[in-house]
């Protein structure tokens, strides 16, 4: 009984992507979602077994593994424009496919489950820019939050011209609008890391999913508890947290609390296992 509670949440992960793949195999007639939601499930289901085990590459090989796979063979290879235009592209045509599924999936309900663990498990942005020198803020965050709502609503203009223009070949502009959104996007990510000295700023400030990501993780199921008994506020928790989340507070309100990645950080490095 004891192995199965330590277990329980690799597998509960794993369940709810197998029931995804097997739910969206069956209506939409379509191997394609088995192998897509297995490999996503069984990637993820891994990762947390591996923390479990306090494996330090742990997070970092399920980034690589689900991060590369939809940058690359999703994106690339098949085509598909997993950014938020691709959300909107498809949202616009009426088709239940690629992008609208994996927002849904990971970025609008899913977040109910999960919260944002997508950003510290699978966004192929992040996946570069964790690999940057600033893991840790090097300073307080700014409040420039607002800029995510221009990307977010620039985005949605960009589309929208689009289709109310009737341009042709709209799903080849798709495909080019992907590779240079993550030309920008990688840009813009790197050089605010630097410029905030904060490999996370792009998340916090720039990334327009956010708008999606935030308000769903309010509710989230999963998040990081503070044991009140055995904390003894030494701040460790929150200087090493990479998204400024109080975590000693147990609130839905806690500042920042819509930021974590569950990247756990903050449990690895309490000295009194309060989290």
């Amino acid at each position: 009984m004891k192995l199965i509670k330590k277990y329980l949440l690799p597998l509960f992960m794993f369940l709810i992507f197998e029931s995804a793949a097997i739910a969206l195999w069956i209506t939409k007639d379509n191997i394609f979602y088995l192998f897509n939601f297995s490999y996503i499930g069984v990637s993820v289901s891994v990762g947390l077994l591996l923390i479990i085990e306090k494996k330090g590459y742990a997070r970092r090989a399920v980034q690589l593994l689900v991060g590369i796979y939809m940058l690359i063979y999703l994106g690339l290879i098949r085509g598909e424009n997993m950014q938020i235009e691709g959300f909107w592209y498809y949202l616009f045509t009426g088709v239940f496919e690629a992008a609208t599924i994996h927002y849904a999936v990971a970025k609008i309900f899913g977040p109910l489950i999960f919260g944002r663990g997508w950003c510290g498990y699978a966004c192929w942005t992040a996946m570069i820019l964790d690999f940057l020198p600033y893991k840790v803020p090097q300073g307080p965050r700014k409040k420039l939050g607002w800029i995510r709502y221009i990307t977010f609503a620039l985005s949605f203009a960009f589309v929208s011209l689009l289709f109310l223009s009737q341009v042709g070949g709209i799903e080849r502009i798709m495909f080019w609008a992907f590779i240079i959104g993550n030309i920008i996007y990688y840009a813009v990510g790197i050089s605010m890391a630097f410029i905030f000295k904060d490999n996370r700023a792009f998340c916090k400030y720039f990334c327009p999913v956010a708008v999606f990501l935030k308000p769903m993780s309010f509710f989230s199921l999963f998040r990081v508890k503070c044991k009140k008994d055995r904390c003894v506020n030494c701040g460790k928790c929150k200087s090493v947290c990479p998204m400024d989340v109080d975590v000693t507070d147990n609130s839905r309100k806690r500042k920042n609390g819509t930021e974590c990645i569950l990247c756990l950080e903050c449990v690895k490095n309490c000295p009194k296992n309060a989290l």
